[in-house]
């Protein structure tokens, strides 16, 4: 096996040079760099990433808690987490949380599985267990559920993307556009997705009938498929129908279509999350893409500042993510 000793001698320069460049240490002069690294380069010589993580009492690993993993949307952002992170040589343990109480126990037990520092995709925890996430351990919040905790914060876009495809239905002729969300109790996706409708209803001039909006217990393709078949056979009048995740309009289509109900002809659909299976449905599904990976990124690297950082901080980001409309043929694409 080659050694640092090994890269030294062939480059001219100490071990603790070759050490520095590993280290991406600030001092090193360029012409040293370039001829260690084109000696690392000839020689094969391979970081042994493990024992560098136990000289730093790091164990290369960061944690990742979502709530479920059989969500086409969980396992899309599990991937490009994980894309993320292999790029800086981390790896990722994941786990499940299902509920609020695994979410904490995530949360408050992370150190104590060897993780480095936890992304946690809360949906469970609310505003009143924000003092719950004063850890001692570096975490990043992904998602929406907390909202000025003393933790790094990398929320989706969800009042201007679903004003966008609230406002997307209206150009396309809808007038009468259903909303399925879950339950809207505190400030969350559902609850700020609905803001974002109601404001491209208001900027429209429409008005906002409390019928059209849908709750269900799950936002899954069966609950939007059994929601489809109630409004439909109940005699709800819409024409148009924003779902907060693909899942549930993909459900929606489906109801639709048991309904005799053509898409997009009678009724125009759009989701939220843009998963893979939204572009091979028939038809395919009009989506809002928020940028998965981006905010992948942006999580990874406030993680990973936060582990490197020798001293805690009260300095915490709260980050906003892109999002772009994807037209297909469930609007008339």
């Amino acid at each position: 096996m080659v050694t640092i000793q090994d890269v030294a001698k062939a480059a001219g320069v100490s071990p603790m040079t070759v050490s520095n460049v590993i280290n991406d240490h600030p001092n090193v002069r360029k012409a040293t760099r370039e001829k260690v690294l084109e000696a690392m380069a000839r020689l094969d010589y391979r970081v042994n990433v493990a024992a560098r993580n136990l000289a730093k009492g790091r164990t290369g690993t960061i944690g990742l808690a979502v709530p479920e993993l059989n969500s086409p949307y969980y396992s899309l952002l599990a991937a490009s987490i994980i894309t993320a992170t292999e790029r800086r040589g981390l790896r990722v343990s994941i786990e499940q949380t299902a509920s609020r109480e695994n979410e904490l126990d995530a949360l408050s037990l992370s150190r104590n599985r060897l993780y480095d520092g936890l992304i946690l995709c809360a949906a469970g925890m609310g505003q009143a267990d924000t003092k719950r996430l004063r850890v001692d351990h570096p975490v990043v919040i992904l998602g929406d559920r907390i909202f000025g905790g003393p933790v790094d914060h990398v929320a989706m876009p969800n009042l201007e993307a679903s004003r966008a495809a609230t406002r997307h239905l209206i150009e396309r002729g809808c007038r009468r556009i259903a909303f399925l969300c879950g339950a809207t109790e505190e400030i969350d996706t559902s609850s700020l997705r609905l803001t974002g409708y109601r404001q491209a209803l208001t900027e429209a001039g429409l008005p906002w009938d409390p019928a059209l909006i849908q709750q269900v217990d799950r936002l899954g393709m069966r609950e939007g498929a059994r929601r489809a078949r109630e409004m439909t056979e109940s005699g709800l009048d819409f024409d148009g129908v924003f779902c907060i995740t693909d899942s549930l309009a993909m459900g929606v289509l489906r109801g639709l279509a048991d309904a005799d109900v053509r898409a997009p002809d009678q009724v125009k659909v759009i989701g939220f999350d843009n998963v893979s299976e939204s572009e091979f449905f028939i038809p395919s599904l009009s989506t809002i893409d928020p940028d998965h990976d981006g905010m992948a990124e942006r999580a990874v690297a406030l993680l990973i500042r936060r582990i490197e950082q020798q001293e805690p901080t009260t300095d915490h980001e709260e980050s906003v993510g892109e999002f772009s409309l994807v037209i297909r043929e469930s609007t008339g694409g």
